[in-house]
């Protein structure tokens, strides 16, 4: 089911499992800084279960459908990362295209193993080494809120789908939803992240580990002490509150994930609508439900 590449690889490298074609990660749109940051974060983080994919999953892609993804589902996956998603949808569709620019390649192919229906690429947004409208199904996981110019690079995936075909992401969220007691936590962990992203990578990994211990599980024991006194909406209102059930690996790599990045933008979700909507996608459905905001639209 794979197509071609429409350009020729810089040069291919031979991982454990596979080969990985390498393609320019250079580009107006990318932050090298960030790109090695991510790549460093999953190298260190790649040992996802099963079992926390399908939970995570579940949360993640809970708006799609089996008309959006089945068995007939030439997928693209960009900014895969360890490939966790990636391997979610490998026995959903029928071959899917996980591509990033960083060394978290590496951290997939050993996530996805032997698995024979996905092929791994290094390559940016910049430079989706595949022809445009290819793909049935397209998806930014966590991704495009990393990019200088979101809306662009959210144009340069929705391209490479096919028209009636449909474009998944998440994006970061603005607090809108969330009191004024959190956001000015929010503001307070900006200011921590802005040094601590900073810090070299052995350091930062330190201090984000750290971070997760004194101010992630304070917040989620806490939670899951008025839920089981029976305050669930008070509780689902506090920071934090989408931890609650989530075991400490994802709390230690979200940690980093926000800690540890030099760049990331948020949206509400008016403009997370709009930012779809302008790549010529309809049938726009933002979840009501966390992670916020996941959303996914058909090509027009």
């Amino acid at each position: 089911m794979k197509v071609t590449y429409n350009q020729y690889p810089l040069q291919v490298i031979a991982a454990v499992n596979r080969e990985i074609a390498v393609f320019s990660t250079e580009g107006k749109n990318i932050d090298q800084e960030v790109v090695q940051s991510f790549g460093e974060e999953w190298l260190k983080f790649n040992e996802f279960s099963d079992g926390v994919i399908l939970k995570g999953a579940q949360e993640y892609f809970d708006i799609l459908n089996s008309h959006m993804i089945n068995k007939g589902t030439y997928a693209l996956d960009v900014g895969c990362g360890t490939g966790r998603w990636t391997k979610y949808l490998t026995d959903k569709v029928g071959f899917i295209e996980a591509i990033d620019p960083s060394n978290a390649i590496f951290a997939a192919d050993k996530l996805l193993g032997k698995i024979q229906n996905v092929r791994l690429t290094r390559a940016s947004t910049d430079n989706i080494p595949f022809a445009d409208e290819t793909f049935d199904f397209a998806m930014s996981v966590g991704v495009l809120h990393h990019i200088p110019d979101t809306q662009q690079a959210m144009r340069d995936c929705v391209k490479k789908v096919k028209k009636g075909g449909y474009f998944y992401c998440y994006l970061y969220h603005n607090l809108e939803k969330m009191s004024s007691g959190a956001r000015l936590l929010f503001r307070i962990s900006e200011v921590v992240r802005k040094i601590v992203c900073r810090l070299p990578p052995s350091l930062k990994r330190f201090v984000c580990d750290l971070l997760a211990v004194v101010i992630y599980l304070p917040f989620i024991y806490w939670v899951r002490l008025l839920l089981l006194l029976g305050f669930k909406e008070t509780a689902m209102k506090m920071p934090l509150s989408a931890y609650h059930n989530k075991p400490f690996l994802i709390i230690r790599n979200d940690s980093l994930d926000k800690f540890g990045t030099s760049l990331e933008q948020r949206f509400s979700k008016e403009e997370v609508y709009q930012l779809m909507s302008t790549c010529g996608l309809e049938e726009i459905i933002i979840s009501e439900g966390s992670p916020f905001y996941h959303t996914v639209g058909r090509k027009k």
